[in-house]
């Protein structure tokens, strides 16, 4: 399948490149609805709008609930349309009228093609047929693929006013970015697509529980099992990963997009309070992290704390990898470094065997925080971004206290 895939990739490259460029007549202005066929053949729903549709630069913007992404690389070529996500290497290319879109979303370095269709004038993500039985608002304990071994727990949280749903699952390695979608009846479908991910979840439900599927692309599905249950909570994120024992310290040496060998041992880490992200350009928990970082750093400016980045990439060859770390740091501002830990593969026990004074890298992103005498003072597992609400505020007041403390020392 892989490698039909990457034929298919190559096939549909090329064709868009080798068209001969004319005058696009664009895509229309407004609100357009756009679906992903995942396994099973569902259709995963996410809303896009047209904003700005002129000769030479088309601008739109994909909604998640109150996420907006904003979408400016785009180009024409006779018929074809090639739409590149911020950040992440996903694109979409497709044939197209000024109503229509038809074609694929493409992940290259993981040889993923999902078929792809958008049509103009529809607002509607799922459609409601009944009217809903069951209010899903408050906390689910969940249970994705219960009994197997790759099993895990994850916290919903959900809010639901008439028919509508805005929401995410928590897990100890992050969250699942912004839902959105629709209690039809007694089934409770809801979606996100942001460039990396592409998300679908639907399910059955009573007033206190909920069975379902987890669709993740056309690659994976997973079933779920939740409970109403106010008081759940997951583990500690501070208490997830740690130093194996016989190692009293953290430390890494690894090439920045230079090619320059940085090391927490150099000379601009010494004295100072340093935050490690274990990051991936192609993770977007990491790029809320990574945002969150960046606007901390131009808030809290000091000499005494340095952050910088370790990422394990996916991509296939050196090359494509520091596109990527430098498409990233160009978008959203990071000044601080980001190197190169890993290329062609983010597994994480070959991450792990990189870093071997940690007992696993469980989670990307996973921070280390380090006192100015080198010592680690707190590893944090994963990051729950905005679309987590009141426990993205209560980690904000947690990560500049513990910041400031460290520094003030």
């Amino acid at each position: 399948m892989k490698k039909g895939n990457t034929v298919l990739i190559f096939l549909v490259v090329i064709v868009f490149f080798s068209c001969k460029k004319e005058d696009p007549t664009g895509l229309k202005k407004g609100d357009w609805l756009a679906n992903l066929t995942v396994l099973d053949q569902e259709k995963l729903p996410f809303n896009f709008r047209i904003i700005s549709s002129e000769k030479n630069k088309t601008v739109m913007e994909v909604y998640n609930a109150e996420e907006v992404i904003k979408v400016d690389e785009i180009e024409f070529k006779k018929d074809s349309v090639f739409i590149k996500l911020p950040i992440f290497e996903g694109f979409i290319v497709g044939k197209y009228t000024d109503t229509t879109i038809t074609g694929q979303f493409i992940k290259r370095s993981l040889d993923r093609v999902v078929p792809f269709n958008a049509v103009y004038g529809k607002k509607e993500r799922f459609s409601i047929t009944k009217k809903a039985v069951f209010n899903i608002s408050g906390v689910w304990e969940t249970e994705f693929s219960g009994g197997a071994e790759d099993g895990y727990m994850s916290k919903g949280i959900f809010a639901q006013e008439g028919s509508n749903v805005t929401g995410t699952f928590r897990t100890t390695t992050g969250d699942y970015r912004y839902l959105e979608g629709v209690v039809n009846g007694n089934v409770v479908s809801f979606s996100a697509f942001d460039g990396a991910h592409a998300f679908l979840f639907k399910a059955k439900i009573t007033d206190s529980t909920m069975h379902g599927t987890f669709y993740s692309g056309n690659h994976f599905k997973e079933p779920f099992v939740a409970k109403r249950n106010e008081s759940f909570e997951l583990p500690d994120a501070n208490d997830l990963t740690f130093l194996k024992d016989g190692y009293d310290s953290f430390d890494f040496s690894f090439p920045d997009e230079t090619g320059k060998m940085v090391s927490l041992s150099d000379k601009r880490f010494t004295d100072k309070v340093v935050i490690v992200q274990i990051m991936g350009t192609w993770c977007p928990n990491c790029l809320d992290e990574s945002k969150f970082l960046v606007d901390y750093l131009k808030e809290n400016s000091s000499k005494e704390l340095e952050v910088v980045a370790l990422a394990f990439e996916y991509a296939k060859t050196k090359e494509k990898a520091y596109e990527s770390i430098k498409r990233l740091k160009s978008r959203i501002g990071i000044k601080y470094p980001v190197l190169l830990a890993q290329y062609g593969t983010s597994d994480k026990v070959k991450a792990q065997k990189k870093l071997p004074m940690l007992n696993h890298v469980l989670s990307y992103p996973t921070s280390i925080f380090i006192d100015k005498k080198g010592g680690v003072r707190k590893i944090h597992t994963g990051f729950n971004g905005p679309a987590t609400g009141s426990k993205y505020i209560s980690f904000k007041k947690e990560f500049n206290s513990f910041v400031e403390k460290l520094v003030n020392e």
